[in-house]
């Protein structure tokens, strides 16, 4: 049986480190970081972009909680250490998030348990939701709903830089400083920017360090064992 792919990948802004991944077209790519192409209506809002794996929250039979890949496959049967730890942390942490979804949602974020290229001292959960989708069109709800779904859970979202008019990726990044806003120890990975009007996600991007090395701590990388963060001490 086909599995159905939960999220799909995020363009890139020009200059990001893009590897084979598509790029944003100039004409959208000016709506975020170009002042003089703002829209009225339009919101930029900028938030870190972390450096972990990306998995998703699901309601399955029963209307329990699933946890999963961003590709569809159940967690806890991945041969993935980081992913099998995320679906044992899902069933420690369902009674927390009761009720958080509803039916044909998606909770996608950026599981951070196993050091992937960055290491951070985190001072919050190991699960950073950072998208709701909705729907069989996987709509992307805004950033203010999902920020008030999360209330109450102890979850957090992908800190916020700057929140207006589009921005230039250079001061973004003088926002977002050398270390980010989530304790990285190494340069934070980058920013990701949502463009929403009138409660619509119409836009979404990314820009990612050059010079990022993906995975560089991962074993099979580093030649060294695995290194993990732990949640608030």
């Amino acid at each position: 049986m086909a599995i159905l792919r939960l999220y799909g990948s995020i363009p890139h802004l020009p200059g990001s480190r893009a590897a084979a991944d598509r790029t944003l077209s100039p004409t959208l790519a000016r709506r975020c970081i170009d002042a003089g192409a703002a829209r009225e209506g339009d919101e930029v809002i900028v938030q870190e972009k972390l450096d972990g794996s990306c998995v998703a929250i699901v309601t399955g039979a029963g209307g329990r909680l699933e946890a999963r890949g961003r590709e569809g496959r159940l967690a806890g049967e991945s041969r993935n250490e980081g992913r099998r730890m995320f679906a044992a942390w899902l069933a420690e942490s369902e009674a927390r998030l009761e009720g958080l979804l509803r039916d044909g949602e998606v909770l996608v974020g950026e599981w951070l348990a196993l050091v992937h290229g960055t290491r951070y001292e985190l001072a919050h959960d190991l699960f950073v939701p950072f998208d709701l989708v909705c729907g069989p069109e996987r709509v992307r709800a805004p950033l203010d709903e999902l920020t008030a779904r999360l209330a109450g859970t102890g979850l957090p979202v992908p800190a916020v830089v700057h929140r207006g008019p589009p921005i230039a990726i250079d001061a973004a990044c003088t926002l977002l400083g050398e270390h980010g806003k989530h304790g990285a120890i190494d340069p934070p990975e980058g920013l990701v920017y949502r463009v929403e009007r009138a409660g619509v996600v119409v836009l979404i991007a990314k820009w990612v360090r050059p010079g990022k090395v993906d995975g560089s701590y991962l074993p099979e990388n580093s030649g060294c064992e695995a290194l993990y963060h732990r949640g608030p001490r």
